[in-house]
């Protein structure tokens, strides 16, 4: 869990979104060339700091797309959170990275993302098509293979202090020097989570999440709020007996 292939535009096939009658269901064609348009971007915009009159908050600098379950047509509820988070990273990348003229690419679509892994030697010939999880490490190389952009994987062993001190610190870091979402796993909290800003005050860190696991129609960011699939985490709030591993794109040549 927790190491260049572009295709052409593929249509894809009708997409039922949840729901048990027609009137529950939208059904959506979509194609590579115009499906990303209905995503949410800046998800994280409005919503109000977790604690008046913090010490410090950073945040991504930049706007980035509201990758999840399901949004470009294929059904990956269970197994595809990790590769809904590195589509988010990549979007950020594609609305604010300035690669060399011509070489920045939309995000890579999935079945392209384990053709990567496979290609570069990091995953056999059977995980395509699979339905393997990935997490961090596969995220950085897969970043590196289609953008250029190298990944500082931070390890972070379980409990709060840890918690608090390096992960909190090492996120402050990324968000001021390089503004870039991180992705965020672990082992017995093996979900994955992008993470787009950190806020500390005198009681404790928040994190902000923006979580890959919805899946149906596209909604307005309010009502992603809303519903929780984008907000402030405390980070005492985390699994304290899991540790983490956080990927942190560094597009910004220090």
């Amino acid at each position: 869990m927790e190491k260049k292939v572009l295709a052409a535009g593929i249509t894809k096939p009708e997409v039922h979104w949840g729901g048990s009658t027609a009137e529950e269901r939208k059904t959506v064609k979509t194609t590579n060339a115009h499906w990303t348009e209905t995503l949410s971007k800046n998800v994280h915009i409005g919503l109000p700091n977790p604690i008046s009159g913090p010490l410090k908050c950073s945040l991504i600098k930049g706007e980035c797309l509201y990758y999840h379950y399901g949004c470009d047509g294929q059904d990956d509820r269970g197994w595809g959170c990790g590769y809904r988070t590195i589509q988010t990273m990549a979007s950020w990348l594609c609305h604010n990275w300035s690669p060399p003229v011509g070489q920045c690419r939309t995000p890579p679509s999935l079945p392209e993302m384990q053709q990567a892994l496979v290609s570069m030697g990091d995953k056999p010939g059977s995980f395509l098509t699979s339905r393997e999880w990935i997490g961090t490490f596969e995220a950085s190389l897969v970043l590196d293979y289609f953008y250029d952009v190298p990944c500082k994987v931070v390890h972070v062993r379980g409990g709060g202090a840890e918690l608090e001190q390096v992960a909190v610190e090492e996120l402050h870091w990324h968000f001021e020097e390089q503004g870039s979402p991180v992705m965020m796993g672990g082992d017995r909290d093996n979900s994955s989570k992008g993470i787009l800003g950190v806020c500390t005050g005198g009681q404790g860190s928040y994190l902000l999440v923006v979580d890959p696991h919805y899946y149906g129609c596209p909604q307005e960011k309010v009502e992603l709020q809303r519903q929780g699939w984008v907000a402030w985490k405390r980070v005492s709030s985390l699994d304290q007996s899991s540790f983490y591993n956080l990927c942190m794109p560094q597009s910004v040549k220090c």
